[in-house]
């Protein structure tokens, strides 16, 4: 096997792992939505998930694609790691889709793929369908590349010194390194096993020896998922470590049966194609450790705590739902954005209620808590803002792509309502500099605006982190604005009526006034969150306003 040889095997394992990686993005792109869907409705029962995570890997073609969106779904707290696991286990068998497709050999398809696939992706002007192309056109370059492969190694079968070795290689160990090594260089269990596949193809890989490899190449396949959980959360490497127990414990398994019982013979007799063969172990691999360990799930997920325990504390200046070091479908970031934002939001509304209260009740105790509620705050809108920045690089579908440019608005007033709690809470200490304590009516005033503003706070964020608000939803919140801004002024009217009668001191009015003009700007930002939860709801409540 010369030089031209080896590049031409390279340049066919490249294009087989960019078929694959390029058919892979297309299908979560064109389907994406909907596999998350699937995930968060589905996997409340774990052997439902495990279902879920083989047909969903079937479809998307990668099981790092459906176990970052499964990590993205505990990250956002809607899934927890017993239900991951069922779906990790499952993502393990889907993966084994590729190997039957290319025992089926429909590499003569391939350039008619990728003709069909150009075509679309050039010349299709709706989206889906050039996702559609794009999975068309991964398809074809995979297979093609797979035939490349082949052709490549078709000069070994000439070579009586490979022939000799890998007829007679019988030492698991041997195989069993080579495999991990393998996948671990190639960063594919389904390349590494197509690999061995393009070997059978020219008749050189006996299922004897390929069944050690096979063995190597799912444990090497935990590689990839362990390195990307290095620097990410504890939840992610405790997903690492569920998919490399499933491998370890299947080549446990299956290493002892191979070297001593007639399995591989019985296989060879019962499928006269050897790269059938190949394929038939692979999956035999997958699905007898899948359903000898979904039964155990739970002693799998306390296995994970005891390597990675839960920290003690943790401080708040963190994400706690999105996860940078794991990007994963468009889909499951909206998610995991959406439920910071809320985590955002709550933040906002308690250090509003309790401002308001220390300014009502001329109590400073939650001074401390406020101020770093605070910084909490504004930790949290540059880290959401930073990773926006960082997903709208990517090629989003246009529905997340507008959720998303609205997060930057959303957050910003946010924020800002969060200032407007701290001037509050100034107000309150020069009260209490002052020594002075409002009247009985100008506290019932304070109270009732600040409650209203809290009500329509926590309305608006409603309305758009749930993408959706009905014309009628949009006149009660424009309602409540009108109602608030009333009270405000009555509020300032009443409030000089005090100071004429001196019922309060000059001191006391300009801290008075201050509040109300920060619980006014508080329902101007509101009102900028209502208005980019619906466009379209917008614009039609203003067209009916305005008959």
């Amino acid at each position: 096997m010369g030089i031209g040889s080896i590049i031409e095997l390279l340049g066919g394992l490249g294009a087989f792992l960019f078929g694959m990686s390029y058919m892979g993005e297309g299908l979560e792109l064109a389907a994406g939505p909907k596999m998350k869907d699937l995930l968060e409705k589905l996997t409340r029962n774990r052997f439902m998930g495990f279902l879920l995570g083989t047909l969903v890997t079937v479809v998307i073609q990668s099981s790092s694609a459906t176990t970052v969106m499964v990590m993205g779904f505990i990250n956002a707290g809607i899934m927890d790691l017993a239900q991951a696991t069922g779906v990790i286990f499952g993502a393990n068998i889907g993966t084994t889709i590729t190997s039957v497709l290319i025992a089926l050999d429909v590499s003569g398809l391939a350039p008619i793929c990728i003709c069909a696939g150009a075509v679309m992706m050039l010349y299709s002007k709706k989206k889906r369908n050039r996702y559609i192309g794009q999975v068309i056109l991964g398809f074809g370059i995979l297979f093609q590349g797979l035939h490349t492969m082949s052709g490549a190694m078709s000069p070994l079968k000439d070579s009586p010194v490979f022939q000799e070795f890998i007829m007679n290689a019988k030492n698991p160990l041997l195989g069993f390194v080579a495999g991990a090594v393998l996948c671990a260089v190639i960063q594919s269990s389904s390349a590494a096993v197509g690999v061995l596949q393009a070997l059978a193809m020219q008749g050189l890989m006996p299922l004897h020896f390929a069944a050690y490899l096979i063995c190597g190449i799912n444990v090497g396949s935990s590689t990839p998922p362990l390195l990307s959980a290095l620097n990410a959360k504890n939840n992610a490497k405790r997903a690492a470590c569920i998919y490399l127990v499933f491998n370890v414990i299947g080549a446990v398994l299956f290493i002892p049966l191979v070297m001593f019982t007639p399995l591989t013979a019985v296989i060879e007799k019962l499928i006269p194609s050897s790269v059938f063969q190949i394929s038939v172990f692979h999956i035999l691999f997958k699905v007898v450790t899948g359903v000898l360990l979904l039964p155990c799930v739970d002693w799998v997920v306390k296995w994970t705590y005891k390597i990675i325990p839960k920290q003690a504390h943790e401080s708040a200046f963190r994400l706690e739902y999105i996860d940078p070091n794991m990007v994963g479908s468009p889909a499951v970031m909206a998610l995991q954005v959406g439920k910071e934002v809320q985590r955002m939001s709550d933040l906002v509304h308690k250090n509003l209620v309790d401002a308001s209260e220390s300014l009502i009740k001329n109590d400073l105790s939650a001074a401390n808590q406020i101020r770093e509620g605070e910084q909490i705050i504004d930790y949290l809108a540059s880290e959401i803002t930073d990773f926006l920045a960082k997903v709208n690089a990517e090629e989003l579908p246009v529905s997340i792509s507008e959720y998303m440019g609205c997060i930057f608005h959303a957050i910003n007033d946010l924020e800002q309502i969060g200032d407007h709690a701290i001037k509050i809470l100034e107000q309150a200490e020069k009260c209490s500099d002052f020594g002075q304590r409002y009247s009985e009516a100008a506290q019932e005033e304070l109270r009732q605006i600040y409650q209203l503003d809290v009500e329509l706070l926590d309305e608006t964020v409603k309305r758009f982190l749930n993408r959706e608000m009905t014309v009628e939803q949009w006149f009660s919140i424009k309602k409540k604005e009108r109602k608030i801004i009333k009270r405000v002024t009555k509020a300032q009217s009443n409030h000089m009526e005090r100071l004429q009668q001196k019922e309060c001191t000059f001191e006391q009015g300009l801290t008075f006034i201050e509040s109300l003009n920060s619980f006014s700007r508080i329902v101007n930002h509101a009102s900028n969150i209502a208005e980019v939860a619906g466009t379209d709801t917008l614009a039609a409540g203003q067209r009916e306003a305005n008959l």
